[in-house]
């Protein structure tokens, strides 16, 4: 069986899902349908906290059913909730497509991960995941692109673009070959314990699941939501935030140079470096009033951020020794989501307080992040 074709499907998925066409106005786009910034930011943790009703379960489905129909599935809810985004009018709008988006990150989340890293050769696998997220990235800068020459002020024109970008990817999933040989003989519940013990087993990886998690939603709080505030406060005019939204995408695109600088400078520094870059820039992000540096923060975030997902994957991939990977990956994202719920209302109260507030909220996130790092290589093998 051909499964070399998956990881070029999997690009193609990553291009399409990543062209979302409102992303550089994607806070405007919402507050000009009547939600505050306290509202996007509960919807965000209501979304997380679905997400974490459903990951386990969800892991556990695709682990029955195969990846690839897990995939198939998530794929067309995704479409789904892409039209509901496009129609929302309100806060109940915006809450069920956040709801819909839960069921597909639930769904997906470990499942593309698991059928790239399967469907990969030895030693292969860190440098797919830098293509796989360089590829969103793609997709994400030429969104933007578009969206600065063409749709303009169209706010719901972006929405329905993106409606049909992943109505395209959904198209492509149905090539996906299936990677895993799916084992119905076994209890449900047995599998599912075997993996709970093998995560609990290392208590120092989960404190490090939880540091990377609070890097990962640093950057999505400030580098999505928060980064278009801060334009507004250092005088920049919205018509030039989709310009900036595509310098700070094109900075996202270095995460494909994750695996080489990994080797080049070893796993310990490389990891350090991107938690004290993160750190420091939403230092500045908190004390600066320039639109220069305020810019420059933002995309050393978003550069910081992208270096470390592939190396992220890459790590916890290597750490599942269970037969269920999907099972494995999806519990590990529960502990990040669970995270995520305390830091996106942490970051919504301190923003509703002042803006340089949730910065700090960051930079101390990023430190702590640092430390739990440590902690965990100190005793790794």
């Amino acid at each position: 069986m051909n499964i070399k074709r998956n990881i070029y499907l999997m690009y193609g998925i990553s291009l399409l899902q990543g062209m979302v066409f409102y992303g550089p106005i994607a806070t405007l786009y919402r507050q000009a349908a009547g939600v505050s910034v306290f509202e996007i930011t509960l919807i965000e943790s209501i979304s997380l906290a679905l997400c974490i009703a459903l990951e386990m379960p969800w892991g556990v489905v695709a682990d029955r059913i195969g990846y690839k129909n897990t995939l198939v599935i998530s794929s067309l809810i995704y479409v789904a909730s892409k039209v509901v985004f496009w129609k929302a009018g309100g806060f109940g709008g915006f809450l069920l497509e956040r709801v819909m988006l839960s069921v597909v990150m639930a769904g997906m989340s470990g499942c593309d991960v698991s059928l790239l890293y399967l469907s990969c050769r030895e030693g292969e696998s860190h440098r797919v995941f830098g293509v796989y997220n360089l590829l969103n990235t793609v997709g994400l800068l030429t969104a933007a692109l578009l969206f600065s020459v063409v749709v303009g002020d169209d706010y719901r024109l972006a929405g329905f673009l993106t409606v049909l970008t992943y109505a395209a990817a959904a198209v492509l999933s149905f090539g996906l070959k299936e990677v895993k040989e799916i084992e119905r003989s076994k209890p449900v519940k047995g599998r599912f314990l075997t993996c709970l013990k093998e995560v609990a087993r290392d208590k120092r990886f989960l404190l490090l699941l939880v540091g990377m998690a609070f890097l990962g939603e640093t950057n999505q709080t400030i580098t999505v939501f928060l980064n278009q505030l801060k334009y507004e406060a250092c005088g920049i005019a919205p018509a030039s935030m989709g310009y900036i939204y595509i310098l700070m995408t094109v900075s996202g695109m270095a995460g494909v140079w994750s695996a080489r600088c990994t080797e080049q400078i070893g796993m310990k520094r490389f990891a350090l470096l991107l938690f004290g870059a993160a750190g420091i820039s939403c230092v500045v992000l908190a004390l600066t009033g320039s639109r220069v540096l305020a810019v420059g923060g933002i995309v050393l975030l978003r550069l910081s951020a992208s270096l470390f997902v592939p190396l992220q994957t890459e790590i916890q991939n290597r750490h599942v020794k269970a037969a269920d990977r999907a099972t494995v990956l999806s519990i590990y994202a529960v502990l990040a989501e669970g995270t995520g719920i305390a830091t996106n209302l942490l970051f919504g109260a301190a923003a509703q307080a002042a803006l340089p507030a949730a910065m700090l909220c960051g930079a101390v996130m990023c430190a702590l992040g640092a430390a739990f790092f440590l902690i965990w290589h100190s005793s790794a093998k």
